[in-house]
């Protein structure tokens, strides 16, 4: 079965930045293990990492362009990447193995269309 694209995008609900507690040196040893771990698990799948998304940004439209994202987005896309995998079962093995896919966050999986 050929490998088809997938565009997989990390959604987080926002929280109160006075609530969060930066992590110990320790705490980013272990993520980085985790990350570096799944990273190699699944070489041959992970095509692009994408990134981590920068707050702000612009919103373009046929009337012109605005701040964005909104402030009343209940949720907030912080990073992307793309995957290979032969089919959506196996984009959501790799997936949900992330490191990345905390309580909270949501991974959308959409399938790149090849025509």
């Amino acid at each position: 079965m050929p490998m088809q694209k997938y565009l997989v995008v990390l959604r987080s609900q926002p929280s109160q930045p006075e609530a969060r507690q930066p992590p110990s040196p320790a705490q980013m040893q272990e993520m980085y293990a985790a990350f570096s771990a799944w990273k190699e698990k699944f070489r041959a799948n992970i095509l692009d990492m994408g990134g981590k998304l920068k707050p702000g940004g612009k919103i373009l439209t046929t009337s012109g362009v605005t701040d964005g994202p909104f402030v009343e987005a209940k949720e907030i896309v912080g990073g992307f990447m793309i995957i290979a995998a032969e089919s959506y079962e196996q984009a959501l093995e790799v997936t949900k193995e992330s490191p990345g896919f905390m309580p909270g966050a949501t991974l959308e999986i959409r399938e790149i269309a090849t025509s």
